[in-house]
């Protein structure tokens, strides 16, 4: 009867630890690398640091010493569609950055945007992968 009940607590233990690593959180927590092609300010390669606090989305675009506060950032869940807005400034004055997207492969662990950002310096295609 022991054996029985060490045999079923250890498998109960297991289905717990499972649901757990399934469990991410906020479609967009995390962090995300890849590309905004033609962007002549800041290169074409990006990284956003993304963050859900329960109320909003937050977060940093290449962090660091070329770091762009996000200003703001929505999500409509009916279509998986993004929308961040940035701003940051190089020699020439600040910058505005738009950029929207759309969430691919929301399922699998390697989800990513792809979509366009524009500012009043450029513009140009967008995807980042989750890290």
């Amino acid at each position: 009867m022991r054996v029985l009940t060490f045999v079923l607590a250890l498998a109960l233990v297991a289905l717990a630890g499972g649901a757990a690593v399934a469990q991410e959180g906020h479609p967009l927590k995390g962090s995300w690398i890849g590309t905004w092609s033609g962007n002549k300010v800041h290169g074409d390669d990006v990284l956003f640091v993304l963050n859900w606090d329960g109320k909003a989305i937050t977060g940093m675009i290449n962090p660091g010493t070329d770091n762009i506060s996000i200003k703001s950032a929505t999500l409509d869940p009916d279509k998986w569609t993004v929308h961040f807005e940035a701003d940051a400034k190089d020699k020439a004055g600040a910058i505005n950055y738009v950029i929207d997207g759309k969430i691919e492969n929301l399922p699998m662990p390697n989800r990513f945007i792809s979509g366009t950002w524009k500012s009043q310096r450029g513009s140009g295609a967008f995807r980042i992968q989750r890290q």
